[in-house]
């Protein structure tokens, strides 16, 4: 398995110091864009020690299952149908399972998805849940779970592991795992990740059926006390973006695949 904490060298050192020193220039001149592109020059190596303090948290509300292990094969199929501009980093996705009626689905650092049942709830075809999964590999491809964090939490994440504080660090994780299980996109890096799983979506099954039936029903549903709803753009929205994607573009549509038994069993 690969290592997902490795030594830090000297070079990732010097360049963190950069980042470090340009992220404290640029809060004190008020560019938080700036900021958030200096987020995004974390180093990939950075970002996995930052998912070892955020993951535990997630891991220790999971438990090992028939559902999770399906969710990760189907997971890793999805995986090797990423353009490979999009794919350059050595990446290492899992998915995590949390056996909890919250309907949502989150990308966390350190290359996880979590994945809740509520959420497998709602599913009526495994094409939907492809569409989910390849959202939040686009959340990762564009990077947008460490904006996620937000511009506070990345420069004290920065500043704790600079100095060395690993009191801090711990204090950091619990922060960190809450405000990831509350962060909003903006709708452009929503559009985005949606396009991104669309992508994925007919590159695996050749067709784009399944794509915006799950929002079409949480647009009907709105009532309900979705995490999926407080934390995303209306999902009326979204349905009607996709729907007119795949009508442009001239997309096939076929018939769906089935909920696999092992997600709809689980209790």
């Amino acid at each position: 398995m690969t290592d997902r904490n490795p030594p830090t060298s000297n070079r990732q050192l010097l360049a963190l110091l950069g980042i470090f020193l340009a992220l404290i220039c640029l809060l004190l001149w008020g560019s938080l864009k700036l900021v958030d592109g200096l987020i995004l020059l974390i180093p990939p190596e950075l970002e996995q020690r930052l998912g070892a303090l955020v993951i535990p948290a997630y891991e220790r509300l999971a438990e090992s299952s028939p559902a999770q292990d399906t969710l990760n094969q189907l997971l890793d199929r999805l995986e090797t149908k990423l353009p490979k501009q999009k794919n350059t980093i050595d990446r290492n996705y899992r998915l995590i399972y949390i056996p909890d009626d919250t309907v949502n689905a989150l990308a966390l650092p350190g290359d996880t998805i979590v994945v809740y049942r509520g959420l497998i709830k709602q599913l009526e075809s495994e094409n939907e849940l492809m569409m989910i999964l390849g959202h939040e590999l686009g959340h990762f491809a564009n990077r947008d779970h460490l904006r996620g964090i937000g511009r506070g939490l990345a420069l004290q994440f920065v500043v704790a592991v600079f100095v060395g504080d690993g009191g801090g660090l711990v204090n950091l994780a619990t922060a960190i795992a809450s405000n990831l299980s509350k962060a909003q996109f903006s709708r452009s890096q929503e559009a985005q990740a949606d396009e991104f799983g669309l992508q994925l979506l007919v590159s695996h099954y050749g067709h784009a059926a399944g794509a915006a039936d799950f929002f079409q029903r949480l647009g009907r549903q709105s009532r309900l006390d979705f995490a999926l709803l407080s934390t995303h753009p209306a999902p009326g929205d979204r349905s009607l973006t996709l729907t007119q994607t795949i009508a442009q573009r001239r997309y096939p549509i076929q018939e769906r695949s089935p909920v696999p038994a092992t997600l709809k069993s689980n209790p």
